[in-house]
């Protein structure tokens, strides 16, 4: 099976030849062409050539045009902060009283110069690629967006104590995600990934996330072109995979901090999964480490399919060596190949 094969198997609830890898390790075509971040993203040319080393050395089963998330930001006017050894943060928010939102409009994709260089780098990547290997782009949740558009302390008061701003807010980024995720999915996309860390159990009760989070979700995944997966960024999400399931979404990303054998048996057939390795643990994993955290992982989830291997944030942090990569992708060759046969008499060692 070639890679979308594989992920489209597992998709469907079944077994394929093996498990599915994503390793979603975007900084480090930056690294592969030695480059800083800054200089990596100002170009498309650059991304596209540093995925495609990064798919060539690691052998994940998917492509990731992802830049930053700040990168929406910028199409609504905010600007980015560069480190030399992490993810781009956001910079001064852009919303900066609730009265703003008043005469606010959703950017075009058309007029930001960071988000046509992910088209650019999408379709470059669909040319190179031939239909091999899925490309999954990003959308952030228009629920999670102002948390960096306006900071998470004045976001959480206007969902409290002004619900009209908040449906006015939630209107704007609406309109704007589904744009955007739409046309990474022109621009030769298979799927998206809906980041939207806010609807976490981790962060709001699920009788909030009922009333906000998953309304926006159905009504903005419902206009997206495409399939999607809903990812928490290392947020729980147990006490609401059936709920985040009734949005449509197709996959759901889950955290380190949740059982995974049991969110496989809540999702039930539902949803697939995708997650859970500890990507800040991994920066100091040994090669014995990596197999042991793949072995659990595969023997938690693996079998019967609905199962694609990843870390639990969607962002491999840049300090994560690429030994360990390496050691992760020799691991779910190993033991990932279906079936499963080994699960049923594995004992796990434990710790240490």
């Amino acid at each position: 099976m070639n890679s979308l094969e594989r992920v489209l198997t597992t998709l469907g609830h079944k077994e394929p030849d093996r498990v599915p890898l994503f390793l979603l390790a975007n900084m480090h075509g930056a690294k592969e062409l030695g480059l800083s971040l800054r200089d990596y993203y100002s170009s498309a040319e650059n991304v596209i050539e540093g995925e495609m080393r990064v798919l060539n050395r690691f052998g994940s089963d998917c492509a990731y045009p992802f830049y930053y998330a700040s990168l929406e930001i910028e199409a609504w006017g905010g600007d980015t902060i560069f480190s030399a050894d992490g993810p781009p943060l956001c910079g001064a928010p852009v919303i900066r009283s609730a009265e703003d939102i008043d005469s606010l409009r959703p950017p075009e994709v058309e007029s930001s110069p960071g988000l046509r260089r992910v088209l650019q780098t999408i379709a470059g990547l669909k040319e190179r690629l031939s239909g091999q290997v899925p490309i999954i782009a990003v959308a952030i949740s228009p629920f999670s967006l102002p948390v960096m558009q306006m900071g998470f302390d004045r976001y959480l008061e206007l969902i409290h104590e002004q619900p009209d701003r908040f449906l006015k807010l939630m209107r704007a980024n609406e309109e704007f995600t589904v744009a955007w995720a739409n046309a990474q999915l022109a621009a030769g996309a298979t799927a998206i990934c809906y980041f939207d860390p806010l609807s976490s159990s981790t962060n709001i009760p699920r009788e909030l996330y009922l009333g906000t989070g998953q309304q926006v979700a159905k009504r903005t995944l419902a206009r997206i072109k495409g399939p999607t997966a809903t990812h928490m960024a290392s947020g729980r999400c147990l006490p609401i995979l059936g709920d985040i399931a009734d949005t449509g979404t197709a996959v759901v990303g889950v955290s380190i901090l949740e059982d995974l054998a049991q969110l496989k048996a809540t999702a039930a057939g539902r949803v697939s999964l995708l997650g859970n390795l500890n990507g800040i643990e991994m920066r100091r994993w040994t090669a014995a480490d990596a197999e042991l955290a793949v072995k659990r992982a595969i023997a938690a989830a693996g079998q019967g399919g609905g199962f694609i291997l990843s870390d639990n944030h969607g962002e491999i942090p840049y300090q994560v060596p690429d030994e360990t990569l390496l050691a992760i992708r020799e691991a779910v060759d190993h033991w990932g190949r279906y079936p499963l046969e080994w699960v049923k008499d594995w004992t796990d060692p434990g710790p240490g």
